[in-house]
């Protein structure tokens, strides 16, 4: 496997890169790259913990002439979305990311790449190796199960760590200070069907909806890209009305937090029908493309013959789904008013998978909102939808929003040292994605936190990229703000200085 990464500038961090992208490290399949962390600290003589739910804590002292700064945690998660193309070969439980360079852009071949978050990881694993660095107390904390759950954030005990800023470098536009983040919950539905025998002037088929570009549910949904499991059923919806097609099997999307690129479906179709379902097919390709021309502009929908051993779905359940998936709310349902050009709330209909054995169709959703009211309506239109239809509706994983602060001091002294640096005051945002320090400061509430990274484009697809100069950026960006970090407030040294005279006058 090639290493060419591991010598881009600067080798500190790329390094450690190159390491993770050779563990697999997929959500819930985190062993390896944990046990890798914290061999990594030991390693180094620092103090390492693992917790209970699989995050890793390393603790690095100050450098001489630093102790009376404030204690800093730098912030990652260890886990990656684990996105492939349909005809790429790929098990990302036991095989490597093989990473490709391509120009000033990192990428990986044909899979996601795990620079969300391999990137920030690696940039504290640099910091704690470091011997020429100067910074106060250093606290790195590696997140376990982001992807899916925000795990190891939510299993955080209070108390575990000391230090008094959060840096999370888990954003994903260099020049940005991220301050705010959306909260999430999860939405499943199911349906129950019955099992109906396929008539004999029927014949199978496989229709697929493929070629989507996808992307993280948060950060990419304002693109307006197209969503295969919509796709699909507002074909199925067309084809049954003109044709009478009927539903064997749905297979779209794979992950919550993904945009569906992929939607594969069974269907039965009258035999003399076939040619005509075809062609309905071809010109509904033809109008969706044109309307996702610009944002989505690869799609392709096409029928093929199929041989069927599995019993249909009755029409009514069909119905019922199409007709509900058809309706409910997808994609970006609320622009932000206080920050314009960000969106307030969201909704990704991320997976619809049908399950044979169970007789069950089900539909997984990840609604997303800084704003915790509106997203508690879109999850009640939701349900009454689904629930008209006749599916069970259940809720659950709610995480909360960062509410921005803006009197931040990491934040002022950030903007600061930004400025000083490159000339130009870096943007204040918040990001409509699932930042883990919305959890992480409902523990720690007095964190003063704060969220940045270099450019990745992409992320949660297999067209993730990382552009290298902006790592650079970052990296530099992350030493110069270590460098700078406040000292700690001067009645924190008095209560200091008055703890240990007591303590003298006891001895």
């Amino acid at each position: 496997m090639s290493n060419e990464i591991s010598k881009l500038e600067p080798k500190v961090l790329w390094e450690n890169f190159h390491a993770l992208t050779q563990i697999p490290r997929p959500s819930n399949h985190e062993e390896k790259v944990q046990e890798y962390v914290y061999n990594f600290g030991v390693a180094l003589g620092l103090e390492t913990i693992k917790d209970e739910v699989g995050n890793i804590i390393i603790r690095k002292p100050a450098t001489p002439g630093f102790e009376d700064r404030k204690g800093v945690i730098l912030q990652a998660h260890l886990d990656m979305v684990p996105q492939k193309n349909a005809d790429k070969e790929h098990d990302f439980v036991n095989d490597s990311i093989e990473t490709i360079i391509d120009g000033e852009w990192v990428k990986a071949n044909g899979t996601t790449l795990g620079a969300d978050n391999g990137i920030g990881a690696a940039a504290a694993m640099a910091v704690l190796a470091s011997k020429t660095l100067e910074h106060g107390p250093v606290e790195a904390l590696f997140t376990a199960t982001e992807e899916t759950g925000m795990d190891g954030a939510e299993g955080l005990e209070a108390g575990v760590l000391d230090g008094e800023i959060l840096l999370n470098m888990d954003s994903e536009d260099e020049g940005e200070l991220y301050v705010g983040c959306a909260g999430g919950e999860d939405v499943s539905v199911t349906f129950q069907y019955k099992k109906k025998e396929m008539p004999k002037n029927y014949i199978g088929g496989r229709l697929s909806v493929t070629g989507l570009k996808g992307g993280h549910s948060g950060m990419d949904i304002i693109l307006q890209r197209a969503n295969a499991n919509k796709l699909f059923f507002r074909v199925l919806d067309k084809a049954y009305d003109k044709h009478e097609v009927r539903l064997v099997s749905i297979d779209g999307g794979s992950l919550r937090n993904a945009i569906p690129r992929e939607a594969f479906g069974v269907v039965a179709v009258k035999k003399k029908k076939w040619d005509k379902v075809c062609k309905l097919i071809a010109s509904l390709e033809e109008t969706i493309k044109d309307e996702f021309a610009l944002t989505d502009p690869n799609i392709k929908i096409e029928l093929v013959p199929e041989n069927v051993i599995a019993k249909m779905i009755d029409k009514k359940s069909q119905l019922r789904l199409t007709k509900s998936v058809l309706a409910c709310p997808n994609g970006v349902i609320r622009m932000s008013d206080s920050m314009p050009g960000v969106v307030e709330t969201s909704s990704n209909m991320a997976v619809v998978k049908s399950d044979e054995s169970k007789k069950t169709i089900s539909l997984y959703f990840l609604m997303r909102s800084s704003v915790d009211s509106v997203k508690a309506n879109l999850g009640q239109r939701i349900k009454a939808l689904f629930s008209m239809a006749g599916a069970k509706v259940k809720f659950s994983g709610a995480y909360p929003g960062w509410n921005p602060n803006m009197e931040s001091l990491i934040l002022k002294t950030m903007q600061g040292i930004y400025e000083a640096k490159y000339g130009k005051i870096p943007e204040i945002k918040a990001i409509h994605a699932g930042l883990e320090c919305g959890i992480l400061g409902g523990t720690y509430p007095k964190w003063d936190m704060i969220s940045f990274g270099p450019t990745i484009r992409f992320p949660h697809s297999p067209d993730e990229k990382v552009n290298v100069p902006t790592v650079a950026k970052f990296w530099d960006f992350l030493v110069e703000t270590l460098k700078n970090i406040p000292v700690k407030e001067e009645v924190e040294l008095l209560e200091d200085s008055e703890t240990e005279t007591t303590d003298t006058e006891l001895e």
